[in-house]
């Protein structure tokens, strides 16, 4: 077997063994471990909810509402608006290491309650997805945003449409500066066609904004007049 076939066949089993594991073994709460829930009680109480004063542009909690905060003022952002319905730390990022690395795909739907629960539903016609690096994606099985915008979509009444791409050769941007993220990730996307001219960009996790800002910026590129971002978590600077 060839060497692109047997990778290909590696990541088919990944897939078939999450999914089994999905239907077969007992839920167990993704943050501590114990319950019968992917999330249970006493975790989902100790979430911040991000549900506060708010920067109207970057979603950052604020001592009171504003419209552009210490962390976005001077920068220029091709969406409008993001909303985050977490902070993501503590079991925040349990919870994310959990979905994104563990395979724990179910939790794609309780990410999607807690975004609704806090996330107004955005004045769009559809939704979006950051796009996933095609070899992480077939390790982990699924691409969290993606994950998130179908289950999003079956709530808030809206299509999700594959409008982005992305480039190959870009590498994580796990470990990198602010400044080295936006530089990595300026050119990261490309729109598969014509976007619809209002549209909601939704991902897993906010921390600087730089690849919703450039994956925004391509959407705003292929038509899309106003582009909102939806985030289950995001970084919150203290």
């Amino acid at each position: 077997m060839r060497g692109g076939a047997l990778g290909r066949s590696r990541s088919a089993g990944r897939r078939l063994g999450l999914l089994l594991a999905d239907v077969f073994v007992p839920a167990r709460c993704a943050v501590c471990g114990r319950g019968e829930v992917l999330l249970c009680p006493g975790c989902r109480v100790a979430l911040e909810l991000l549900d506060g004063p708010l920067c109207a542009r970057c979603g950052a909690p604020t001592a009171w509402p504003v419209a552009r905060c210490a962390e976005c003022a001077g920068r220029r952002l091709a969406f409008a608006s993001a909303r985050s319905a977490v902070a993501y730390e503590g079991p925040a990022r349990r919870l994310v290491a959990g979905w994104k690395e563990r395979g724990l795909r179910r939790l794609d739907t309780v990410a999607a309650e807690l975004v609704t629960l806090v996330v107004p539903r955005p004045p769009v016609a559809a939704l979006a997805f950051v796009p996933g690096d095609p070899e992480r994606t077939a390790r982990r099985g699924q691409n969290p945003p993606q994950a998130l915008a179908d289950a999003l979509a079956s709530v808030w009444d809206l299509p999700v449409e594959p409008l982005l791409e992305r480039r190959g050769g870009i590498p994580p941007q796990r470990g990198l500066s602010r400044l080295d993220r936006r530089s990595n990730v300026r050119e990261a996307f490309r729109a598969t066609g014509r976007a619809p001219t209002r549209v909601a960009l939704v991902d897993d996790v906010y921390t600087t904004g730089a690849t919703v800002a450039a994956a925004a910026k391509e959407l705003r590129r292929a038509g899309a007049g106003t582009v909102h971002v939806v985030t289950f978590a995001r970084t919150v600077r203290r």
